[in-house]
Order: C-alpha cells, then structure tokens, then sequence
C-alpha cells in the first residue's frame, strides 16, 4: 500500500465517523421533533404540522451560518428533506397539485415540502383547491405566473373565491431536458412537450433536430410517458419526469432563456405569521372615477409600503358585472401584521369597493 491508498483510508475511516455523527444527531432531532408534535396536541394545536413563517425562519438562519464549501441551495435542499422527514413522524403533510406526476407542479411540491409528503395528484386547478377547502389535503400548490410567459389566468379567478389562504411561496427554476428511451439523437422522429415547453425550447430544437416533428401534449409528465413507449420518440420535460418514467436524459437544460422561473403559491387553512422577510398579495377594485387607481396606491406611498408589483385583469366575479369592469393584484412587501402594512390596509378598505387580502407569508428566497 502506498502513501496515497494510506491518505484515502484515513479520509474515508473520515468520513464514516461524521456520517456516524450525522445520524445520531438527526435521530435526535427527530425525537425533539417528536415532542414538539406532542406539545401541539397538549395546547390543541395539533393539526397544524406545517409552520411556513417557522421553516423560513430556520432555512435562512442556516443560510447566514453558511460557511460553505456547500452552496446555500444545498443547505435548502438537505433541510427540506429533514425538516420533511421530521414532520412525517407527527403526521404525513397532503399537498394538492396540478396532475399527473411528473409535472414542475410536483417539482415545486417536493421543493417545499420534502420527499415524505404525500403528494396528490389532481385533473384541474379546480381539483386542486377543492381537496384543499374539504380538507382531504392539507395544502394546495398551484402556479401563478411565469417569468416569460406572465399570469396564469385560471389559479388567479380561483383565489378570488376560494376560502384558503396563500400562506407560502416556491420560485422553481424552469430547466428542460431531452429524454429518451435510448441514448443518442439518432432516428428519433417525434419530440412530444407541453406547447409552452415546445416555445421555450424552439431555438435549441432548431440547431438540433431540425425538421423533427414536434409534437404537443397536455403535460410534459404526458409527453415523457408517451416518450418511455416508442424508442424513435423523445420528451421535453422536468428531470423528475426522466425519473418518473426511466428515461435517458440525452440534453440537460436545453430551454432558450435560462432565468426562467415558475412562482407557485402554497395555499392552506391557515395562516402564516410574520417570518422578518415576507410580502403581502391582495386583490382590489377602483371606484369608476378619475383618479381612482392612483387613490387607491396612495395608502402605500404614504405609510411606506413598497409595493412589488401591480396588474390589471378583467374581473370575473358575479359582484362586479360590468363588460368593462377590473381588478388589480398588488403584491407589496411586509407581513399585513406589520405596523405600517396594516395602516396602509385600514385605509384602502376605506377606498376600494372590492378588497380581498389572499395572504402574508415569507418570501421564497430561501
């Protein structure tokens, strides 16, 4: 044996004793996790096993201790899974999504909440909210715009009758990928995708397979199933689907604009507390005067509430009949519990003939 093989051995007898040190400690806080469920049910609060303003609190702590070499997003992702794991001995967390598996949709649901949730499927957005409100699910994961593409339409009107709250949000980086049955882009003659997949990868596609018929389907979650049956054929989806579905990854990250992301709300029957770091979204309605939206953003200037963002969408509610009638989404920094938030509010109330607060919640930067 040569001193290099002698070096490698220490390293490893190394690494067995922090991996023996690891699971001790994570079986130990799993046990106070254990007892902190426990204490919830003596205080009666036990059905609340997800804490979102908590886990922000925890993931960025560990973020600003962060010495490295490991990134922040893998400290996130480790304790996701832990955190996960944990919550799992008091009671699996449900979690409504936009259906089948495979989708961004479970993507952002694995993000958030961990691999021992248990994730649940759904047709429609429909689907998704009503397992939520009847309780079957605990949460609801939906998505409401991307950074390319803009708003999703059918998840805003469900927000304005829906009773849940958004109490969480998840930003997923929108990364496509060829797969394939087989190695190789040799003979393949169809590429199946979601039509917004196809649009975000065209460029790649072009360079590539050109002339190759492309091919849209309901879901990319669709496309890869198709993809796993018919080895001349390939998909356009997330990596989960590739799992999924035992499927080659032929081209990683093969989308147009790599600052592509997707933000997904968390919605629930309860509601967050005040993180240190959160926003705020509502929904409002102007009075049909002149001057009426800028009075209606002038609670917000006053009481120095930043707001983030602001658009103007066809109002689609039965109080609100007219052809021409709208309603802004505003999106503005800090928890509706702060001082100067709840101020701004108290006023706008006084203002806006229709005003309906979906939630606070942390910001999902973490």
């Amino acid at each position: 044996m040569n001193a290099g093989d002698n070096d490698l051995n220490k390293l490893r007898v190394e690494i067995d004793r922090l991996d023996d040190e690891l699971l001790e400690l994570l079986n130990e806080r799993a046990l106070v996790s254990q007892r902190i469920g426990a204490a919830k049910r003596a205080a009666g609060e036990a059905a609340v096993v997800y804490r979102p303003e908590r886990e922000a609190h925890v993931l960025r702590r560990l973020q600003d201790a962060n010495g490295g070499p490991l990134p922040d997003e893998a400290i996130s992702r480790i304790y996701h899974e832990i955190m996960s794991a944990s919550s799992a001995l008091q009671r699996p967390i449900r979690v409504a999504y936009l259906g089948p598996a495979g989708t961004f949709s479970e993507q952002a649901v694995v993000k958030q909440f961990g691999r021992s949730a248990v994730a649940v499927p759904c047709a429609n957005f429909d689907e998704v909210f009503r397992r939520t409100e009847t309780g079957e699910t605990d949460f609801s994961v939906v998505p409401v715009e991307n950074s390319t593409e803009g708003a999703i339409s059918r998840a805003l009107d469900l927000l304005l009758t829906t009773p849940l709250k958004i109490c969480s949000e998840v930003v997923v980086r929108v990364q496509q990928n060829l797969m394939r049955k087989r190695p190789g882009l040799d003979g393949i003659t169809k590429v199946y995708s979601h039509a917004q997949s196809l649009a975000q990868t065209q460029g790649w596609l072009n360079r590539n397979l050109p002339g190759v018929d492309r091919v849209t389907v309901e879901s990319n979650a669709e496309a890869a199933r198709l993809a796993s049956l018919d080895e001349a054929t390939a998909a356009i989806a997330g990596i989960n689907a590739a799992e999924n579905y035992g499927l080659a990854v032929l081209a990683p990250n093969i989308e147009d604009d790599p600052t592509n992301r997707t933000r997904f709300i968390v919605a629930g029957q309860i509601e967050a507390q005040r993180s240190g770091k959160d926003r705020t979204w509502l929904v409002m309605s102007a009075p049909n005067k002149p001057g009426a939206v800028h009075a209606l953003l002038t609670p917000f200037a006053k009481h120095g509430v930043s707001m983030t963002k602001l658009e103007s969408r066809p109002a689609k509610i039965a109080s609100m009949p007219g052809s021409w009638e709208y309603l802004f989404y505003v999106d503005i920094e800090g928890h509706q519990q702060d001082t100067v938030v709840a101020q701004a509010l108290d006023e706008l109330k006084s203002i806006a003939p229709y005003l309906k607060i979906f939630g606070s919640f942390p910001v999902g930067d973490y």
